[in-house]
Formats: structure tokens, C-alpha cells, sequence
């Protein structure tokens, strides 16, 4: 059976604390940068570290996880769905992003 699936999941850790954005209806948003590092090898062996940067946005009932346990350099791991979107920019420039939805948080201890 071929079946198309859109989920992400990663381990990292909170770049910042969360952003809270509320809307008419008590609806929420918490959004969090999630910095995922990668480790590999140069041309001249040396090991390098590059850090990924992920946006992650969290919806109403899950807001208040992110507002109680999620602090700067908070070791996450997520299960979401990638969300791609497009704008226009105050220059008239398309602009684009992608972000994930989160639908599952797990707060990891540090190692």
C-alpha cells in the first residue's frame, strides 16, 4: 500500500522561551524555535557542528504545556506535521515558510 504522510519528528532544544499569541475566542498560539544540531565530517576530517533552526507552533489545549514547562534551552522532543505557507512581504516580494505543528511534547532531561 502506498500512502502519502506528512510527520516530522525531532529532538533539540528550545532557542528561546515561547511566544504567546492570543486571538478573539480564547484561542491560542505558542510558537517555539527548536535548534536540532547536526555532527559530519569535513573534507579534512574535521568534525563539525551545524545547528538546524525549526519553527514549531502549538494550538490551544497544548499552549498551556508549552507556558508552564517550556523555558530557553529546554531539551524537546515533537511529533508534528509540516505547515507551508506563503505572503507577501511589505516590498511586494513572495515570501515563504515552513513550520511544524506540533501534536505531541515530550520535555527531555538534559544529558
Amino acid at each position: 500500500m502506498n500512502q502519502n504522510q506528512n510527520s516530522v519528528c525531532l529532538t533539540g532544544f528550545a532557542g528561546a522561551d515561547p511566544v504567546i499569541v492570543y486571538f478573539a475566542e480564547d484561542k491560542k498560539m505558542a510558537r517555539v524555535n527548536l535548534g536540532v544540531h547536526e555532527f559530519f565530517r569535513n573534507s579534512l576530517g574535521e568534525m563539525i557542528e551545524h545547528t538546524l533552526w525549526f519553527s514549531l507552533i502549538f494550538w490551544n489545549g497544548k499552549v498551556e504545556l508549552v507556558e508552564q514547562v517550556v523555558r530557553k534551552g529546554a531539551h524537546l522532543y515533537i511529533e508534528g506535521r509540516l505547515s507551508a505557507q506563503h505572503y507577501i512581504d511589505k516590498h511586494g516580494v513572495k515570501r515563504y515558510s515552513t513550520e511544524i505543528v506540533v501534536h505531541k511534547m515530550e520535555l527531555k532531561p538534559h544529558s
